[in-house]
């Protein structure tokens, strides 16, 4: 999940006034008169609603006793809502309206009928106790939503900058990894540079035997290869081609494969041998590019095994993913650098550049998939294991870019 910033600046001599920007201070100014005004127009409703019950309790005859109590129970109304709008002290002060406005029919009704002026005390400090309990529980969630809604800025807060690290992590990464491998490069580069100057120099000089002189042309010649495959295969690691997804036959792709490894494996009297069914199940792949990464860690198993031993290749699918291992019957990688096999400019070779493992993973991981080795345990050697999944990949979603205005 990446963002992007875009800083937007005002052409020189600009000013940003009232003029430039009146959506966002009519904005403002709209909620903050909405704010203001909403707690006003719920208390007069509820001054309102005490008012009105006073009044028809005061004008409705003492002798309409279900009129009455109807009026009595709707005192309920503006003690819940002062308490649940306003808190418990919102319940009192809407208790002391009610009593001050009540007081004259309750005064009236005690001479009248003692017992429902009793019954109207009773059922107005019952009411006015629930208000305050649903008051002292609603100053409760609010205190808590507060709390909650302060626990979720200091975690936005916490987020952006641990996102903010972690960007500033990757690009130090790709920076140090950048470094790594243009210091392994010249490293690399070193030693073929060296051979080549001092064959120059030789021949620069003109005193040299002929056989020398010859020697000297193959070292340019040899070493100058060497240049050029260290940076193709450089360049591969470097800027991979995107894939060019296709369904096809998995079994047609081993077999070309094994057919161009054939000429290496009998000049290391190395037996290829394949344990696959007749056909498998189309995958979406990069045809070119998986048989770049299968001619690599075929070659890669001769030139381990040479001397008369065996380099199996085996292909099944499982519910999701096609697999492919290669299994060769060397020395194999010591276990103190396995982490390191596809590491760039890392190789056990004399003569290896580093890179091609590296490729093939990248390769691997450009189709969704994974590539892992490990040893034998039953035999010497070691068994190179690639999982391709069916279909292509889908990309990740991109986010739209964040915008800041950052004034001048």
């Amino acid at each position: 999940m990446h963002g992007y910033t875009i800083e937007v600046t005002p052409l020189s001599g600009a000013r940003l006034n009232s003029e430039s920007m009146p959506l966002w201070d009519n904005g403002d100014m709209s909620s903050a008169r909405n704010s203001l005004l909403l707690p006003r127009i719920m208390a007069v409703t509820i001054a309102v609603l005490v008012v009105a019950l006073a009044v028809f309790t005061w004008v409705t005859p003492p002798h309409a006793v279900v009129l009455q109590n109807i009026l009595h129970h709707l005192n309920f109304l503006p003690f819940m809502l002062a308490g649940m709008l306003f808190g418990w002290r919102g319940a009192l002060k809407t208790l002391l309206l009610a009593l001050v406005l009540q007081t004259p029919s309750i005064h009236r009704h005690w001479r009248s009928a003692p017992l429902d002026a009793q019954d109207q005390i009773v059922e107005l400090s019952v009411f006015a106790a629930a208000g305050v309990i649903a008051g002292i529980l609603a100053d409760r969630e609010r205190l808590q939503r507060k709390r909650v809604e302060a626990t979720k800025l200091e975690l936005e807060g916490v987020y952006t900058e641990l996102r903010q690290n972690i960007q500033q992590m990757k690009k130090t990464e790709r920076l140090t990894a950048a470094g790594q491998l243009a210091a392994s490069l010249a490293h690399e580069i070193r030693n073929p540079l060296a051979s080549i100057s001092g064959a120059a120099g030789i021949l620069a000089r003109g005193q040299a035997p002929a056989d020398n002189r010859e020697e000297c042309l193959n070292i340019l010649m040899r070493e100058s290869q060497r240049l050029n495959k260290l940076l193709t295969n450089f360049l591969d690691f470097a800027r991979p081609r995107l894939p060019r997804f296709q369904w096809t036959e998995p079994v047609s792709v081993i077999n070309a494969v094994a057919v161009l490894a054939q000429h290496a494996a009998i000049s290391h009297d190395v037996e290829l041998r394949q344990q696959m069914p007749a056909r498998l199940r189309e995958v979406e792949v990069d045809a070119e590019q998986i048989k770049q990464v299968l001619l690599n860690l075929i070659i890669n198993g001769v030139q381990a095994t040479e001397g008369g031993g065996t380099v199996l290749i085996r292909s099944y699918v499982t519910l999701d993913k096609w697999c492919v291992e290669v299994c060769d019957e060397g020395q194999g990688v010591p276990l103190e650098d396995l982490d390191r096999i596809f590491d760039p400019f890392f190789t056990t070779k004399e003569n290896g550049t580093g890179l091609g493992l590296a490729v093939v993973a990248n390769i691997v991981a450009q189709h969704g998939g994974s590539l892992n080795c490990n040893r034998n345990s039953e035999r010497p050697g070691m068994t190179f294991r690639m999982e391709l999944p069916f279909e292509r990949p889908q990309p990740m979603p991109l986010k739209r870019p964040q915008r800041e205005v950052v004034t001048p």
